[in-house]
C-alpha cells in the first residue's frame, strides 16, 4: 500500500477541516484507493509549526493552541526553508491569496515541486500568476500541482474540463462566483441596509474584517482570471479585467429591480474572440428566464459555452470550510492514484 507524508502550510478554518476530514476518511482511502497517510509537518502563521517525521496526532493538534509542542526538533518558520525540511510528498498550501502578486504562495509552490512533491492549493494567486511555470516544473518532476479548491470550492471546475470533456473548447463562461456579495445583496432584498449585509457577512465568517476584496470584485475578478488562464489558455491576471463591485448597487436599485421582476447579481463573465479574452466583474439585474435569478445567499453558479455543449451549468450551494477542504481532499487523491 502506497504511503504518503503531508504537510499543510497554513491551518485555519480551511486546514483545521481539511485534518478533520482527513480523520474521517482515512478508513475509505485505505480500503478504496489502497493508499495510506500521516501528516508529518504543519505550517501557521500564528500557532507555530511542527514538524514530526513519526506522524502528528492529528486529534490532538486541533486541540491545540501552539502546535510546536508536536515538533521533534526545531521546525523552521520560514516557509521555503519549511518546505525544504519537513520531507513531505505532498504539500497542501492553503495560505491567504495575495491578489497583485501571488507571492508568496508562488515561491512555496516552486520550491515544493522542485523538491519532488506534489502540491495541491486552494489559493487563486499562484494559478492566476504563475500557472504555466508551476505546471511545466510539476510535470518535468512527474508530479502535479492541482488546485480545485481555488473556484467554487469542491465543486469540480477544472477537473470537468481536464479529466471528463475531451476535445472541447471553452469559448465563454458567466456566473455567480462570489458568495459574500450575493449574500449581501440577497440580505438587501429583504430590507437590510448595504452596512447591515455586509456585517452580517462579517458576523458569520465570509467576509473579512476589510470586505474590500469581495465587495470591489477582486474575488470575482481573480477567479474569473483563473478560469480564463487555465480553461481558456489564455493568461490573464485581475488587473486586466474590468472590473466594479456592488458598493453602487443601493437600496433604492434593489426595490426597482424588485418592481421590475428581477434582481441584482455580481455577475462574472468571459468570452475568447481569437487568441484575446474578453473579462467582466460587474454588477447587472437579471431576470428569471436566466440560471442566476434563482442563485440566493451563499450558492454559487457557473454556465459555459463549449463547442460542443451549448450549455452547461454547475451550481454549488452553502459553500464553506468543509467543501473547500473536500476540493483539496479530491486534488490529494487524482494526484496520486
Amino acid at each position: 500500500m502506497p504511503h504518503y507524508n503531508l504537510a499543510l502550510m497554513g491551518f485555519g478554518n480551511v486546514g483545521r477541516a481539511l485534518a478533520r476530514l482527513l480523520l474521517d476518511k482515512r478508513g475509505e482511502l485505505a480500503s478504496r484507493y489502497d493508499l495510506s497517510f500521516a501528516v508529518t509537518a504543519i505550517a501557521t502563521s500564528r500557532h507555530g509549526v511542527v514538524i514530526n517525521r513519526d506522524g502528528i496526532d492529528l486529534e490532538r493538534a486541533l486541540r491545540l493552541e501552539d502546535l510546536s509542542v508536536l515538533s521533534d526538533s526545531v521546525a523552521p518558520r520560514e516557509g521555503c526553508e519549511f518546505i525544504c525540511e519537513c520531507g513531505a510528498d505532498v504539500l497542501f498550501e492553503n495560505t491567504p491569496v495575495n491578489y497583485e502578486s501571488g507571492q508568496p504562495a508562488v515561491d512555496c509552490i516552486r520550491t515544493a515541486l522542485d523538491c519532488g512533491m506534489h502540491v495541491i492549493t486552494a489559493n487563486k494567486g499562484p494559478v492566476v500568476h504563475a500557472y504555466r511555470e508551476l505546471t511545466e516544473i510539476a510535470e518535468n518532476k512527474g508530479r502535479r500541482f492541482y488546485f480545485e479548491s481555488a473556484v467554487m470550492d469542491g465543486a469540480p471546475v477544472f477537473a470537468l474540463f481536464r479529466e471528463t470533456l475531451p476535445a472541447t473548447n471553452l469559448l465563454s463562461f458567466k456566473g455567480v462566483l462570489n458568495s459574500t456579495t450575493n449574500v449581501i445583496l440577497t440580505r438587501m432584498e429583504s430590507g437590510e441596509s448595504f452596512d447591515q449585509a455586509v456585517a452580517y457577512a462579517q458576523n458569520v465568517g465570509l467576509a473579512e474584517t476589510d470586505p474590500s476584496g469581495d465587495i470591489d470584485g477582486w474575488d470575482a475578478a481573480v477567479k474569473v482570471a483563473a478560469l480564463a488562464t487555465v480553461l481558456m489558455g489564455v493568461p490573464m491576471l485581475p488587473s486586466e479585467i474590468d472590473r466594479e463591485g456592488i458598493r453602487g448597487v443601493t437600496p433604492e436599485k434593489i426595490e426597482q429591480a424588485k418592481q421590475n421582476g428581477k434582481r441584482w447579481k455580481l455577475l462574472c463573465s468571459a468570452e475568447k474572440t481569437g487568441q484575446a479574452v474578453v473579462a467582466r466583474v460587474a454588477p447587472e439585474m437579471v431576470g428569471p428566464e436566466t440560471p442566476f435569478y434563482s442563485i440566493e445567499g451563499s450558492t454559487s453558479i457557473v454556465q459555459f459555452t463549449t463547442d460542443t455543449l451549448p450549455e452547461l451549468s454547475l451550481i454549488e450551494g452553502n459553500p464553506g470550510p468543509d467543501t473547500t477542504a473536500y476540493g483539496l481532499l479530491a486534488d490529494f487523491i487524482n494526484a496520486v492514484t
